[in-house]
């Protein structure tokens, strides 16, 4: 691309911190303790390992991530949609998916288990809020109305239970080779992208 776009500059942000991240040292598990999102925290406990503020945590858990591959996996989703979807939104509406998704992302996660000192790291939680703006501003719709119900929510509404039943699927898949998925997060931020997506093309289109 000829010129930097907000997307863009989200991922090389993101590879070049995680590149630190290893290159300093660091483990996984180490990093995400200190920088990741663990819910427990949001609850008050377990803050004394905390490097960074907690309410600033469910933004520096998209730095972090689990290998190359985890890394990899979610920058290729966020480059592919992104572009796409900030040429709709604009710059500003792209960041603004993607802060509001990793809050969303994290309070899913924070939601089903308080207590939880898992950490959760990567950026598949705010990822999925573009994902889910991509899929709804994108996607060809083919669904009708239900009695009252209009065909652009039950288009809203199947996106999501489609999204929810892939991720449950894949997590389940997942727990079985040891590997726990954040499928809460991946729901919540995809949710958050479809309240966003028609919101934010307004938004952009109004100040055109």
């Amino acid at each position: 691309m000829r010129r930097s776009t907000a997307t863009g500059i989200i991922i090389l942000v993101t590879v070049a911190v995680s590149v630190v991240v290893t290159l300093g040292g660091y483990s996984s598990y180490e990093a995400s303790m200190r920088a990741g999102f663990i819910p427990a925290r949001l609850s008050g406990m377990g803050t004394d390992y905390l490097a960074v503020p907690m309410l600033l945590t469910p933004l520096s858990c998209t730095l972090l991530h689990a290998g190359l591959l985890h890394l990899g996996m979610n920058m290729l989703m966020l480059g592919f949609t992104g572009r796409e979807t900030e040429r709709a939104v604009g710059p500003w509406g792209i960041v603004i998916l993607y802060v509001v998704g990793a809050y969303v992302a994290a309070l899913a996660q924070w939601l089903p288990d308080p207590q939880s000192m898992t950490p959760m790291i990567g950026a598949s939680g705010a990822a999925s809020a573009v994902v889910g703006a991509y899929s709804l501003l994108f996607g060809r719709s083919r669904a009708q109305a239900i009695g009252p119900i209009p065909a652009q929510v039950v288009h809203v509404l199947w996106l999501a239970i489609a999204w929810t039943v892939i991720n449950l699927l894949t997590a389940f898949a997942f727990l079985g080779a040891g590997v726990a998925v954040a499928a809460a997060a991946h729901i919540g931020g995809f949710i958050a992208g479809l309240a966003l997506a028609r919101p934010l093309l307004m938004w952009k289109w109004r100040r055109a």
